[in-house]
């Protein structure tokens, strides 16, 4: 049996589908499974043993060069992708116009969320096979019961994300416990106020753990620049990749992050993690998972520093 997974963004939503992964490979140990995926996210399901075949898109980049006629040969490529393998079954998890377009694409059946389950209910249009799964349950839920709904097996194991990090010398990090703190969101109304991370960074290195910033674009380099002078023995991690920040993430003691793919991560690889909500509602897109991770605030909410502590004060070991 050969199942394609589409799946392809954003950063938290690609992880909230690695379960599905699991799950599959546990019921049909010999099946193969590939995966359908933004170009920039693709390093996600690389780190799950049971995912094959990786097939890259790239509809953010293109949408911005439509009239290129390099953008065209792009789209022409991925077409040729999607079609030179015979699928069982095309599973959409997404839900939305977009994937289900991208899905159709495939040979094979496709599967997919009925029209009152999709996010975008004309994807169902699309499908081969509808299954309804309830609106109010957890994202990561709702992926694992329509796959199951799909393949016909029961969802009754602890979710399980079945991913490791890669073995990648992070040769600038100081030796000693770290705690990993993700300041970085894609929108302002996300982020955690500058003062509160820099009095929870004095306590963490008060506790005798180093502090350890990520971030990505220029912008969010110079927050953590600032934050991690303001933190004695504080380090601004360089840009990494995925697949480098997953090592990262793995290796700390604590994580402690805003409303951002990397948080998701985080407890992906079963690190203790710490989620902080301003602006948004945790209840079905909030950090889920086996090992231990706390949601925080919520929207219009602003967790305090203390809050925080005392959570982490509860990190086993």
């Amino acid at each position: 049996m050969r199942i394609l997974l589409v799946k392809t963004s954003s950063l938290g939503d690609v992880i909230h589908n690695l379960p599905v992964a699991t799950d599959i490979h546990r019921q049909f140990p010999q099946a193969k499974l590939d995966w359908c995926v933004e170009e920039s996210f693709a390093a996600v399901p690389r780190l799950h043993p049971a995912v094959g075949r990786i097939i890259p898109v790239a509809v953010r980049r293109w949408r911005k060069a439509l009239l290129k006629a390099e953008t065209w040969r792009e789209i022409g490529e991925f077409r040729q992708r999607m079609r030179e393998v015979d699928y069982d079954l095309v599973l959409d998890t997404q839900g939305l116009f977009k994937s289900a377009l991208l899905a159709s694409r495939a040979n094979g059946p496709l599967a997919g969320y009925d029209s009152e389950s999709a996010r975008e209910p004309l994807a169902a249009r699309f499908y081969d096979r509808h299954f309804g799964v309830a609106r109010d349950l957890h994202a990561v839920v709702r992926n694992r019961m329509l796959a199951a709904a799909a393949l016909d097996y029961p969802v009754a194991d602890a979710v399980d994300y079945g991913i490791q990090a890669p073995a990648i010398a992070l040769d600038w990090l100081p030796a000693g416990p770290y705690a990993v703190l993700l300041s970085a969101t894609s929108r302002d109304d996300k982020l955690w106020p500058e003062a509160h991370w820099i009095a929870l960074g004095q306590a963490l290195r008060a506790q005798g753990l180093g502090v350890v910033l990520p971030a990505g674009n220029p912008q969010e380099r110079a927050r953590a620049a600032r934050l991690a002078a303001a933190i004695p023995g504080a380090l601004a991690a360089p840009p990494l990749r995925i697949d480098a920040l997953a090592t990262l993430l793995a290796g700390a003691r604590a994580v402690v992050g805003v409303d951002t793919g990397l948080t998701h991560l985080a407890v992906a690889l079963k690190t203790p993690t710490i989620a902080l909500y301003t602006a948004t509602e945790p209840g079905l897109t909030g950090v889920y998972g086996a090992g231990f991770h706390r949601n925080l605030g919520g929207k219009g909410q602003c967790p305090a520093v203390a809050a925080v502590l005392a959570e982490l004060m509860a990190v086993p070991g």
